[in-house]
Formats: C-alpha cells, structure tokens, sequence
C-alpha cells in the first residue's frame, strides 16, 4: 500500500528536525544505524517511507517517541521566541485602582522586559490595587509607567493627589477648563481636579501585564 505523500513529508522534516537537534548528519545517521546512505537519503528527501521496524530503530536512535517521527509537529501559537536582549524595569510601590492609597515608592524589585517591546523613557512598574479600572486594568496587574508630568484627555494616568500623599490609576478627562479623574468601572464616582483638590499626573500608563 502506497504512503501518503503528506507522511512523508512529515518524517523528513521530523527527520531533519532530530539531525539538527543531534548535531549529526544523515551519513553519521546512515553509519550509527548500518543502514545505506541512500536509503537515509529517500527518507529526508521525503522520497520513500521507513517500514515500521525502521520507524522504531529511529525511535530508539533519538530516544524519543516513534509520534515524535510520524506525526506533523505543532507549536504553540502562544509562544514566541524570547528577545536575546533584556532591560531590568524596577518596581515601585503599589496604586491604587480605587480609593487613593498613600505612595509608597519603596522599591521592591525589577521585572525583565524584552528591551525591542519597551517604549522609550523612564520606565517603572507598579502594581494596580482596586478595581475601579476593570475591565481595561484588573486588580493585582503590574501597570508599566512612562513618567511625563502630563497626558492627552481620555489617556490613563498614574496621578498624585491629596497633597501628594496619595496616588492613584485614573483615566484623565479634560473638559474646556476641567479635569476629572475617571474610573472605567461605572460603580466608582469621578474625581474632580480643582484649587481645592489639587492632583499632580506622574505617569502614563502604556500596558499592564498580570501573571497566571
């Protein structure tokens, strides 16, 4: 019974993906398993298919599964290659996504971000505490900040309030001469920036970033 062009093509490029991995070519694969280079060769060129009791030799030759041979390989589409450069992004303190909390700048570590993902400027985590940004930013996420003294209306900000005693993650609102610091999550109330109740922005919020 004739093999299916597709399986060979799969052995082949399982076949090359195990020679790689081995650091061995096929003339060593040929010679380690006595069997004919050309053979070896029908194999990778996806020409002939390997009986069964040569399927398992491969198998035991690669220590792996003769379904690591036969059946097409699938990667994650999930996963993506890690960037080979890093940059150390340091964490500071907590904000609040909710009632304002007091600042807290105490540094408490760093977070390592692909340098190629991370926008230009001074950079720091901090982690959002509330859920007064839900759904766009859950409670215990890792907000990255960019610190600049001020943002377009409508864009979310880490802003200092209360005298600067205490920060919060509002988005900004700005109307002819008014400023509110607005929640995404309709069951908290704006707040609004007057002589009375001053607020100092500190930072932009670019993404956040939660892990499982």
């Amino acid at each position: 019974m004739a093999v299916a062009q597709e399986l060979k093509d799969i052995m082949a490029d399982n076949l090359k993906r195990h020679l790689k991995k081995k650091g061995i070519t096929q003339t060593d694969l040929a010679r380690d398993l006595n069997i004919p280079e050309m053979t070896v060769s029908n194999w990778i060129r996806a020409v002939t298919y390997p009986r069964p009791d040569k399927i398992q030799m491969l198998a035991d030759y690669f220590h792996c599964k003769r379904s690591d041979l036969t059946e097409k390989k699938i990667e994650p589409e999930n996963i993506y290659p890690v960037s080979k450069e890093v940059s150390y992004v340091p964490i500071l303190g907590e904000i609040a996504c909710g009632e304002p909390i007091l600042v807290e700048e105490n540094f408490s570590g760093y977070r390592m971000e692909p340098t190629e993902n991370l926008p230009s400027g001074e950079l720091y985590f901090l982690e959002a505490k509330g859920n007064s940004m839900e759904p766009t930013i859950p409670d215990g996420a890792m907000v990255l900040i960019r610190k600049q003294p001020d943002v377009e209306s409508n864009e979310i900000a880490a802003v200092l309030v209360n005298g600067d005693t205490e920060a919060t993650l509002k988005r900004v609102r700005k109307q002819n001469d008014v400023i509110l610091l607005m929640p995404d999550n309709p069951e908290y109330d704006p707040i609004i920036v007057n002589e009375k109740n001053p607020a100092r922005i500190i930072g932009k919020a670019v993404r956040f970033t939660r892990d499982l």
